[in-house]
């Protein structure tokens, strides 16, 4: 499922990345602390950050490869990433938010949350009472099932999540792990999960990778 294998040098900051693992796993959790270079793995393989060297595969899709001069731009990637902050449009709606993925100029985001995918995931999040609030006006469940529904409305080939509980109460961070186990399980997505907290990293990864200082500290595998 994932082959990564990356080196990035950060001359303003005299940090470098040299990250290297692979895992057959469908739900793999990179775990470290703030600092520990998870984020920038997970940009890298996003496309926000480019590698000096090395290369990077999902699934059957070769993302990077320095030797071979591949490096597919992040709209070819068919990755769904969830931002931390969640990353909402403040000034559009629950709908626009979510459609806006599939907004390729002629799509009038008035209409968006007419669009048949949009439909399909405010339901199934349970979201459709909310399409025409904002942001704003959203909890922080709401406002992360408003995001993952973006993340997932393009039909990505795997799912990306930047602490994705981290903004979140501990009691509604437990439900929405088990929510998202849930889905995982029953689309079968790919997931690649960075967390710095070891609960989410039990409940969620089956292979977990832990980070320090921008390097492999450990890979271990259940059986879940």
């Amino acid at each position: 499922m994932f082959e990564i294998r990356i080196k990035k040098h950060f001359a303003d900051s005299a940090f470098s990345l040299d990250v290297a693992f692979q895992s057959h796993a469908q739900r793999l959790v990179l775990l470290g602390p703030s600092g520990a270079g998870k984020s920038l793995t997970l940009k890298a393989i996003a496309g926000l950050l480019q590698p000096d060297s090395g290369r990077m595969q999902v699934g059957s899709q070769l993302l990077f490869d320095h030797h071979a001069g591949v490096n597919l731009p992040p709209q070819q990637r068919r990755l769904g990433y969830l931002f931390q902050d969640y990353a909402l449009f403040p000034h559009l709606n629950v709908s626009q938010n979510i459609g806006f993925a599939l907004n390729t100029g002629v799509l009038n985001p008035r209409r968006q949350h007419q669009h048949p995918q949009v439909q399909l995931w405010l339901e199934r999040f349970e979201l459709t009472p909310y399409a025409l609030l904002y942001p704003h006006q959203l909890s922080g469940g709401q406002k992360q099932r408003v995001a993952l529904a973006r993340a997932l409305v393009g039909e990505p080939a795997a799912l990306l999540l930047d602490e994705p509980f981290a903004a979140l109460d501990p009691t509604l961070r437990q439900s929405l792990r088990a929510e998202l186990l849930q889905l995982q399980i029953q689309l079968q997505l790919p997931l690649l999960l960075i967390t710095h907290d070891e609960q989410d990293a039990a409940v969620l990864g089956q292979t977990v990778i832990e980070l320090a200082q921008g390097r492999l500290k450990s890979q271990s595998h259940s059986h879940s």
